[in-house]
């Protein structure tokens, strides 16, 4: 992953991450509130030699209890020292137990021994450092005091610092336990969402295309969430930034495989509900309004959405005319006031594919190529069916549409190796349902195109609100 992955990441999870974050707070808030308050009291011991006070026995001296010191620091923590400490105080441990509360140090080349105890009741932590300081001393006495001869110790323990009763506990730490568990969840946060992204096998934008093929993606529609409600953007809301996508699209069109005289394409998708039949009408009609003559075919022979969509009677259409019930010129439809005509799927056949796939389709794509500027072909989804490759095959060129959130990538990957392996063609990708704010959003909903140049109102649609009818005149393909 590259820097700007992460970024991605980080602002497409930032919620998570601050989730995350909260709560590893609230147990560190939790865990400092139950914890029982520790306090330390420290007393200080000085080391010294008794000499008879020369300049070289002084020296010497000085060295003897810099040395003794880290030997006097390992006792404390001894039954020898811990023993007469326990019965005085009548503290009712052992001296294991008492050891674990208890830390011996000594800075280096210093002659003093810091005593630290540490004990719930503040009161008893300075009782026991200070009957271990004395209590030290008295061991070290008995223990550096010749055996043979009755002189007295050379070492001498003074008491430099008694321990005073501790007022603030040492633990537990609230804030360094924020801190930290801010920390923690910060990293357990982006380390989920780094995980999940890692992991997501859903297309969301156009580098998990990317990922997956290098296929040329022509154009990228917006999410709209009223889509099922008006799904001829173009016409109902021109100005919004789902039809401006659109007439993006149908710009990059015009301008692919120009080396290609017939100019017709096959609108499919991996899976159901990715919005290609509304990609498929929405571009015709975007292509009717920049002057060109379009057909329409609604080629999905099961589940067939064409008609609904464009208000249209669908019991007759291309089934019935490749069975030879019905004659092309009866069954193409026009629609609204340009140049578009529709020609449904009509009666659903038990043999779609054989249909799709006959001589008389060959002869009727033949027709539609000389009779109008584009030709476009609605079909069904690659993975569940056949129909959409044997059809590209004869058309020369497909437009898989790839619904961001909802496609996988072994879905798309399945879906162009259909279409290769029957030898046909991949004029492009289009992206669809790309949100418009996000760190996966569309340029378009940035722009806002068509609000910024006029008012916001909603714009009368241009669509009959009645199905139209050929009335006389047909189109002669």
């Amino acid at each position: 992953m590259e820097l700007r992955d992460y970024i991605r990441i980080l602002r497409k999870s930032w919620v998570l991450i601050v989730l995350c974050t909260l709560v590893a707070i609230g147990a560190a808030s939790v865990y400092s509130i139950v914890q029982t308050p520790q306090y330390s009291a420290t007393s200080k011991v000085f080391v010294s030699i008794q000499s008879s006070g020369s300049t070289a026995d002084l020296a010497q001296g000085n060295n003897f209890s810099v040395a003794r010191v880290k030997t006097y620091s390992a006792l404390v923590t001894t039954p020898i020292v811990l023993l007469p400490v326990i019965a005085t105080l009548d503290l009712g441990v052992t001296t294991e137990q008492l050891a674990k509360n208890i830390a011996a140090s000594a800075q280096l080349d210093t002659s003093i021994i810091d005593l630290t105890v540490t004990d719930v009741d503040p009161v008893r932590a300075a009782d026991t450092a200070n009957a271990i300081s004395a209590s030290l001393r008295l061991v070290v006495e008995e223990i550096e005091t010749p055996a043979t001869t009755d002189a007295a110790s050379p070492v001498k323990l003074t008491l430099a610092q008694e321990a005073i009763v501790p007022i603030v506990p040492v633990s537990p730490n609230v804030p360094l336990n924020i801190a930290l568990g801010a920390l923690v969840g910060l990293a357990i946060g982006v380390g989920i969402a780094v995980l999940r992204e890692t992991l997501e096998t859903r297309i969301r934008n156009t580098r998990d295309v990317e990922q997956v093929t290098d296929l040329p993606i022509l154009g990228g529609i917006v999410f709209d969430p009223k889509a099922k409600d008006r799904p001829l953007i173009v016409h109902v809301d021109p100005r919004s930034p789902r039809a401006e996508s659109f007439r993006t699209l149908r710009t990059n069109l015009q301008f692919l495989d120009v080396g290609r005289v017939d100019r017709s394409f096959v609108i499919t998708s991996s899976i159901e509900s990715e919005g290609k039949s509304t990609t498929g009408a929405n571009l015709a009609i975007a292509l009717s309004d920049a002057g060109s003559r379009v057909l329409l075919v609604d080629a999905d022979l099961r589940r067939p959405k064409v008609a609904e969509y464009m208000n249209i009677e669908g019991a007759v259409g291309l089934t019935d005319v490749l069975i030879g019930r019905a004659e092309l010129a009866d069954v193409i439809q026009p629609w609204g006031t340009g140049q578009l005509f529709v020609l449904p799927a009509g009666h659903m056949p038990p043999n779609p594919s054989e249909l799709l796939g006959s001589t008389r389709m060959v002869q009727l794509i033949a027709e539609f190529n000389s009779a109008f500027d584009v030709v476009i072909f609605d079909s069904p989804p690659l993975l569940p069916v056949t129909d959409a490759a044997i059809l590209a095959k004869s058309v020369g060129g497909a437009l898989i549409v790839v619904a961001a959130g909802r496609t996988h990538k072994n879905q798309l990957t399945g879906a162009i190796a259909a279409l290769n392996n029957v030898g046909a063609p991949i004029s492009g990708l289009v992206l669809t349902m790309l949100p418009t704010s996000g760190p996966d959003a569309y340029g378009y909903g940035h722009y806002g195109y068509g609000y910024a140049y006029g008012d916001t109102d909603s714009v009368t649609p241009s669509v009959p609100t009645s199905p139209p009818r050929a009335r006389g005149s047909r189109a002669k393909p």
